[in-house]
């Protein structure tokens, strides 16, 4: 039984060795502990059963316990886990074990028991209240002349009184380890104090006697008041070379850009971007001439010269249009193609040849797919109105539907009738009722 005591010990003293700083860690502390040893329930739930007692209402009376009077201490280990150890002492009636075979002097003898123990606190102790559950290993003496050892385990909950002090009330079961121990129940208060521990004073040495000056870079400056010792610089510049401040190689007493990086041929500035097109004039083909940095610094080329540059231009090569993406007007092949476009009075046919004259608009839009077509229908005026409007409704559909079976879109294709509202020529003679009876072809540039 001395071993397991030793052993105790020395647990005890390893945890407190092994506490981290920390400041919400628990300082050591010391605190004064009042309990009940309850022998009593802990038998009846060992001969009976658990339920049993809890039905029977016979458990933690408090005249079946006995008061106990003892010391705490208190150590964090982590913000979390804390060493815990009591010191409990307490006059019990011996005999109060079932059966024994060893003589235990009957009356009130003392009875002294020490646990150390590991609370594992579900917070820290930053807050007001922390609940936790504490394990570990404890022995005792009984009557003065017998040992035991026992295991408490159970939970508890800390109270934080003020800065450093807390409450704690736990209740722990001490479950029998050696033949003369009987399992019980602590139910403890106590209240704790932090242990004021004298902190040691660190020796002050004189301070050593001021070295002699030294110039280590033998500039004239003193090391003391030297900014750059190992350097040599001037005076003026605390013993420090000429600065140079955007690190280019040229001092800021020559540079005429001290605080922006450049080249010596420029008396420390930038190569200067004359055109202001963000490529300097050594990169830039283009010096004087804005223009972007794939094209060497020049502007976008137009190589038709039609005014619209190469990258907005659908047809670079080929002059064109702005209208038509720099692709050519298509206008005049639509205008001559419509001339073969004339209808007899009142027909909205159209002859095989009349037809045939179509394939160079199939062409036109089959090469420039951005242009739409509008083709309008007119009549003379021979006959109602009424009549002539859906004649040259008819006379526009023959044209749109000819050219989507050529296989143009016919989405991009657009057909109105403008009976004999719209005439390009006099209709008070044959020739101009002649002229007026056609379609036209508008290019629309999308």
């Amino acid at each position: 039984m001395k071993k397991i005591l030793f052993s105790l010990i020395v647990f005890t003293f390893a945890l407190a060795a092994s506490a981290q700083d920390g400041s919400n860690v628990k300082k050591p502390s010391i605190a004064l502990r009042i309990s009940a040893l309850d022998f009593t329930t802990a038998r009846d739930i060992n001969v009976n059963t658990l339920g049993g007692v809890l039905n029977n209402r016979t458990w933690a009376k408090l005249g079946d316990a006995t008061p106990s009077i003892g010391l705490q201490y208190f150590k964090g280990l982590t913000s979390n886990i804390d060493f815990m150890a009591n010191l409990d002492f307490a006059s019990l009636q011996y005999p109060f074990y079932l059966s024994s075979n060893i003589h235990i002097p009957t009356g009130k003898k003392l009875y002294t028991a020490f646990d150390a123990n590991v609370n594992f606190k579900m917070l820290s102790d930053d807050y007001k209240v922390v609940p936790y559950v504490t394990l570990g290993i404890g022995v005792g003496v009984a009557a003065n002349v017998y040992y035991t050892a026992y295991a408490p385990a159970g939970f508890g909950l800390q109270i934080k009184a003020n800065k450093g002090s807390f409450i704690n009330i736990n209740s722990t079961y001490r479950a029998e380890m050696a033949q003369l121990t009987k399992s019980h129940f602590s139910h403890g208060v106590s209240y704790s104090m932090p242990l004021k521990l004298k902190e040691k004073k660190a020796i002050v040495l004189p301070p050593p006697p001021p070295p002699a000056p030294v110039d280590t870079d033998n500039d004239g400056v003193i090391d003391e008041k030297d900014k750059c010792p190992t350097v040599a610089g001037l005076a003026k510049y605390n013993g420090c070379p000429i600065p140079d401040t955007d690190k280019d190689g040229v001092n800021d007493e020559q540079d005429k850009c001290p605080t922006v990086a450049g080249l010596a041929k420029y008396n420390g500035c930038p190569i200067p971007d004359t055109d202001k097109d963000g490529i300097n004039d050594e990169e830039d083909k283009c010096p004087t001439v804005a223009g972007l940095a794939r094209y060497n610094g020049c502007p976008i080329p137009d190589t038709d010269k039609d005014g619209i540059n190469d990258e907005e231009d659908k047809c670079p090569t080929v002059a064109g249009i702005s209208a038509n993406h720099g692709c050519p007007d298509v206008q005049p092949t639509l205008t001559t193609a419509a001339e073969n476009l004339k209808f007899e009075t009142g027909k909205s046919y159209l002859s095989k040849k009349q037809l045939a004259g179509l394939s160079a608009v199939v062409a036109v839009l089959n090469q420039y797919p951005n242009v739409s077509l509008a083709i309008g229908g007119h009549t003379d005026n021979t006959g109602a109105e009424r009549l002539n409007s859906k004649l040259s409704i008819n006379r526009a559909n023959v044209v749109a539907k000819f050219l989507a079976k050529a296989g143009v879109d016919a989405k991009r294709l657009t057909s109105a009738g403008f009976g004999y509202s719209k005439p390009s020529a006099d209709n008070k003679t044959k020739a101009g009722r002649a002229q007026n009876r056609r379609d036209e072809l508008t290019a629309v540039y999308n």
